[in-house]
């Protein structure tokens, strides 16, 4: 296997306007920063994007909706962030509210190759609007369908050459998930170390998922 660090603006280039991404994080925890950054600095727009929240204003996800470069998003919640908000009652943000679980859930799905998962979250409420309902032992479940994407953007606490990465702590909310349910994955670290420093059984995401691993430096 060849190393697969490579410079940031280098990777970010190869995502264009209109691409669906998965954005790692929590409240901006295990958000790439640095990715998000190089998104704007090459001014990336119409981006479909599917993370857990858009943070705050100026932190993580919310830098991209404050520049106008979502399109469209797919997200549990936005309550924390009033230009998300304030951008869907104008009309000029696509927002898809999924409960917290069932987004993980169909993210897993995307990842493993099932077509959904059945989920009785949203039974009889707004949510189950046009979606398909299945009785099972006397109980009804809504079809919720999986979810991928072009690229994901992960963040990790370290990385080796190869790819293989370990998390920090809450950092492994969707993650490692998302890691998998992109046809690219795209994964920033703090620290990139040598093949074999990171012992094997901490390495929750296997390089073998990782398509590119950004370096510190551009290029130009």
């Amino acid at each position: 296997m060849k190393p697969k660090a490579v410079p940031i603006d280098d990777v970010v280039a190869t995502i264009p306007n209109g691409a669906s991404l998965m954005i790692g994080g929590f409240m901006g925890v295990g958000t790439p920063t640095r990715l998000i950054e190089e998104l704007l600095r090459q001014g990336k727009r119409n981006l479909t994007v599917i993370a857990n929240d858009t943070a705050r204003p100026g932190v993580g996800i919310g830098k991209l909706i404050a520049a106008g470069s979502v399109e469209r998003l797919i997200t549990s919640h936005i309550g924390t962030n009033p230009q998300t908000q304030q951008l869907l009652l104008e009309g000029r943000l696509q927002v898809e509210l999924v409960p917290q679980g069932t987004l993980a859930e169909r993210i897993r799905a995307g990842g493993v190759g099932l077509g959904g998962v059945l989920t009785p979250t949203g039974v009889g409420t707004l949510v189950a609007e046009g979606k398909q309902t299945i009785e099972i032992d006397g109980r009804q479940y809504l079809l919720e369908l999986a979810l991928k994407a072009d690229f994901s953007l992960i963040r990790a606490k370290r990385a080796d050459y190869l790819g293989n990465l370990e998390y920090a702590l809450t950092a492994r909310n969707f993650n490692p998930l998302m890691a998998m349910a992109s046809d690219r994955t795209i994964a920033e670290a703090e620290d990139i170390v040598p093949v074999g420093v990171i012992p094997p059984d901490v390495v929750i995401t296997p390089g073998v998922l990782v398509h590119c691993l950004v370096g510190q430096e551009r290029t130009k």
